[in-house]
């Protein structure tokens, strides 16, 4: 793992709600979690020096209000309807190989627990669970399409 993949989880860290990245590959650990204020603290593992000099204090914490431009260009919810939004940027697939049947289709019923895409974020496959109860209505991204942390990737009628 280099400096700029690094830096690039720092600055996903910082546009998220994520509070804690930890990766391990060939005898180099690397964990970044959020410390007190919201800045995000890293350390590497026993046995291994971190790539780079660390210094959390030029990390500047995230604001969490959202803009009244965001808010108004944010789509009208729905009763009864939810959404299943991406919790991180990176590609959307909505099969496990190109070759496999997707997981969910239109139609398709979801409890908490279903697998119902996966994104990729920096060569590391993440199988996304549904976290709602429902029948999936539409499904909103392309698959091979980037996505956006938050950006609506499935919408669900409750019930």
């Amino acid at each position: 793992m280099d400096l700029k993949q690094i830096k690039l989880i720092i600055d996903l860290m910082k546009r998220s709600d994520l509070t804690e990245f930890a990766v391990e590959e060939e005898g180099f650990k690397l964990k970044i979690r959020r410390g007190t204020g919201g800045l995000p603290v890293v350390s590497s593992g026993r046995g291994s020096a971190a790539p780079f000099p660390v210094v959390a204090d030029t990390v500047a914490p995230v604001p969490t209000a959202a803009t009244p431009a965001a808010q108004a260009s944010a789509p009208a919810e729905e009763p009864g309807v939810t959404y299943i939004k991406s919790p991180m940027v990176g590609t959307f697939y909505r099969s496990p190989s190109p070759e496999s049947k997707f997981f969910v289709e239109n139609g398709s019923k979801v409890v908490e627990t279903s697998v119902v895409c996966i994104i990729e974020a920096m060569k590391i496959m993440n199988e996304i669970q549904a976290e709602t109860k429902g029948t999936i209505v539409e499904t909103l991204v392309e698959n091979g399409q980037p996505v956006e942390y938050g950006q609506r990737l499935f919408k669900v009628k409750q019930g």
